[in-house]
């Protein structure tokens, strides 16, 4: 890939893009960070040229990919100086809530891929999803899910909307393991174990199960029932976790308040 990805915002998400871009032997990047410093150690990378903003790029720019990772309210006011470049290339947008018409207004009829990357993406471990506008060509598609296959596994889905649900289960749900963590640590605690004890149960617990789902062929309902013992200890749990105001009620009502949440956000 000769010419240059152009890169606007290497924050936590775009910095994490970028450096899997390199890895993954990207010739070049031009970078817009009003705040260099956030670049560490990528700022010393030959690959990479480096501008505070729009107004420094080469007039003779051609990106073969223009990829937004702002934050979504600086949107408004950052689009504009994008409008030209975008004509000529493909616009691959990470900001939360922003759609492909949002999108559209201010880059114009252009090709544009939306994707809803997640925290884990900041490791090379995210899950991203991705929808299209009909003006992306297939080629354009295809280099879109490279840039994003940097950051881990990428889905994509035909229906903008999806992106709501998207959000509610993959966006936010680093957040529920998170909490998983605390809770599982909490009820250790609540049963006379010592707190560091208790988190270090939880947390190693979790990521154990996380690699074994992750490396298995079988589902996760049958990797479930192969720890279960009838009568044992870990049936006394599920019965509670499975019961009628268990888990799977509790989980149906939080993925519907954040997908809401997320329609809203995206008006």
């Amino acid at each position: 890939m000769s010419d240059p990805v152009l890169l606007v915002g290497c924050g936590k998400m775009g910095g994490a893009m970028l450096r899997g871009w390199l890895a993954r032997g990207l010739e070049r990047a031009v970078v817009i960070e009003p705040q260099p410093a956030q670049l560490g150690d990528l700022a010393k990378d030959p690959r990479l040229s480096i501008f505070a903003d729009a107004a420094g790029l080469p007039e003779a720019l051609q990106p073969t990919a223009l990829v937004l990772a702002i934050k979504p309210q600086s949107m408004d006011t950052a689009l504009g100086s994008y409008r030209a470049l975008a004509g000529a290339t493909v616009t691959l947008s990470i900001a939360a809530g922003k759609t492909l018409s949002y999108l559209g207004r201010h880059l114009g009829a252009v090709p544009i891929v939306r994707a809803m990357p997640n925290l884990p993406a900041s490791i090379g471990r995210g899950m991203t999803v991705a929808v299209a506008n009909p003006q992306v060509t297939p080629p354009q598609r295809a280099l879109a899910e490279w840039l994003l296959a940097a950051c881990g596994d990428v889905a994509w889905v035909d229906e903008e909307q999806l992106l709501d649900p998207v959000t509610a289960v993959s966006g936010s749900g680093p957040a529920y393991v998170f909490l998983l963590i605390e809770t599982l640590a909490r009820a250790g605690e609540h049963a006379g174990l010592p707190p560091e004890l208790a988190m270090r149960l939880a947390r190693t617990t979790l990521f154990g199960a996380a690699d074994l789902a992750e490396a298995a062929s079988e589902s996760a309902a049958t990797l479930r029932a192969n720890v279960t013992s009838p009568g044992g200890t870990t049936q006394a749990a599920l019965e509670v976790l499975m019961g009628k105001e268990g888990l799977q009620p509790l989980f149906d009502r939080a993925i519907q308040a954040a997908t809401r949440r997320s329609r809203e956000l995206g008006k």
